[in-house]
């Protein structure tokens, strides 16, 4: 609980703003079986406790367990959902973004919803974890399913 009462006093007093936090599971490696793995189920108590708007949490690989165990908890507050993996050099398809997010609203109100990347596409100063190319197409599936899904969902 010592980080979550951190956070919390570190944004005391803090207003007008969205305050969000990403819980990262690793983005030194292209091999994911080297990289943390497990459902956020044990970080609930201390996700609970943190008075934040917005949890920005990685579910672009199986690694990160179902969303279940979040929407149950966490629906009160907004979701940045990892969508795609920026580790990999396939560009996710629209259709499993869009599917991700989907079962993401069984929980979450579409305007609760963002689409994030896993962690980022840069994260050591000498090295990219992918190329800007592979980056940019992922992006820009992002975007063709919050568009699909801004249509659908946000009339």
């Amino acid at each position: 609980m010592f980080a979550a009462d951190l956070i919390n006093r570190i944004i005391k007093g803090i207003d007008g703003i969205r305050i969000g936090v990403h819980v990262c599971r690793g983005n030194w490696s292209k091999q994911e079986d080297v990289l943390l793995s497990g459902d956020y189920a044990r970080l609930m108590p201390a996700l609970e406790r943190m008075n934040i708007t917005q949890f920005v949490l990685e579910y672009a690989t199986p690694r990160a367990g179902d969303i279940d165990v979040v929407g149950r908890q966490l629906s009160d507050r907004e979701l940045g959902l990892g969508v795609v993996n920026p580790r990999t050099d396939e560009v996710e398809s629209v259709d499993l973004i869009t599917a991700k997010a989907e079962k993401a609203l069984e929980f979450y109100r579409p305007e609760q919803l963002f689409l994030n990347t896993d962690c980022g596409f840069a994260c050591f100063s000498s090295r990219s974890v992918n190329v800007e190319q592979v980056a940019y197409k992922k992006l820009c599936a992002i975007v063709e399913a919050s568009r699909f899904l801004r249509k659908k969902y946000c009339k």
